[in-house]
């Protein structure tokens, strides 16, 4: 390997998964150079953003595991037992967005803001002083993007006595900013409820749902390059019951799982084509089963069928005649709450 050119090198470690990139960084000075500068890791994530290199991370009271999926009988993996490397209490932590394998993370005892890479273990906190980077569960939002220098970065929505204000941090300065953020008076009120934000496009997407039968349910759009904000509609469906509505990225375009109903719940996929709505698929009803199992749905699989899953295992299956395409797609309560869906990468949580 020492008589290779740097060029070859570098297209057979952008290969490798993240694991095996950090142990080559001891191989030589040479190879933690070329393995640590911003070209290697931009281009090894763009490879490693593959279903094969997807976990899903579980945290409950006692443990916080890591597992791979398994496809083909879709099954969670062998676990692998990981330890927190911050300060917690009893696992007390919320995963509210997760890009490139890096994940936002409240800790629900101090409410500070962090930046994790559970491949790597490293770790930023966002917080400050002046209470920038403080997080208060269910009055604010956040979001994780990357711009198009690179540049990750955070967006805060808070929701303070009766006030709405914005910042925006960033890895590259390790500074928040305030930022102009208008929005409609009623949105105040903490009946609404936000969803982390999801980026896709340029763009960081959130729904803002009120929290009864037939409230309001609408979608905040976050252009990352103006910084400027705008509502779009919900998709049109029944509000007659529960209304939950789950934003993916699929090959950069974004989709919706629509869930509504009360004692039978239906899923609605919904694409979003220049900010309306169009119904991909629509699947049977689904027996009706406890709330507290609904609430501890952690994502949907598909290949060709739609199956959901939950911390114990399948729920139940969605029969669909629909193109395979292998990959996880998370929900909010699973992101929100008890762990996350992410890539193994080598993006660093700090410059």
């Amino acid at each position: 390997m020492a008589e290779l050119p740097i060029e070859t090198i570098f297209e057979i470690l952008t290969r490798v998964p993240a694991k095996v990139v950090g142990r080559s960084r001891s191989v030589c000075k040479e190879w933690y150079a070329l393995l640590s500068t911003r070209d290697f890791i931009r281009v090894h994530c763009s490879r490693s953003l593959v279903s094969s290199n997807q976990r899903v991370l579980l945290i409950d009271d006692l443990t916080c595991s890591i597992h791979p999926i398994i496809f083909q009988s879709y099954d969670y993996g062998p676990r692998s037992i990981v330890t927190l490397p911050f300060d917690h209490q009893n696992n007390d932590v919320s995963i509210l967005s997760h890009l490139n394998g890096l994940l936002c993370v409240c800790l629900n005892h101090t409410n500070e803001l962090l930046l994790w890479n559970p491949t790597t273990t490293a770790f930023k906190r966002l917080s400050t002083p002046d209470s920038l980077g403080i997080y208060i569960n269910n009055l604010d939002a956040v979001g994780l993007y990357a711009d198009d220098a690179d540049d990750y970065k955070v967006l805060h929505i808070k929701r303070r006595c009766g006030v709405y204000e914005s910042y925006v941090y960033s890895r590259e300065l390790n500074f928040w900013r305030n930022i102009p953020f208008l929005t409609r008076q009623e949105y105040l009120s903490p009946n609404f409820y936000w969803s982390p934000g999801t980026f896709c496009g340029g763009t960081l997407y959130f729904t803002l749902c009120e929290c009864w039968v037939g409230g309001t349910n609408v979608v905040i759009c976050f252009d990352i390059n103006s910084e400027q904000f705008k509502e779009i509609s919900f998709p049109p469906v029944p509000s007659t019951g529960f209304i939950q509505g789950v934003l993916v990225n699929v090959k950069n375009e974004l989709h919706m799982f629509a869930t509504t109903g009360w004692f039978e719940i239906t899923i609605d996929l919904w694409t979003l084509k220049e900010d309306y709505w169009i119904k991909v698929l629509s699947c049977p009803p689904i027996p009706p089963i406890s709330l507290s199992l609904w609430g501890d749905i952690t994502h949907y699989v598909t290949n060709g069928n739609w199956f959901v899953m939950t911390k114990l295992g399948k729920l139940f299956t969605i029969e669909m005649d629909t193109k395979p395409f292998e990959i996880l797609y998370p929900v909010t309560w699973f992101r929100g709450y008890k762990g996350a869906v992410f890539v193994e990468t080598v993006v660093s949580p700090s410059i």
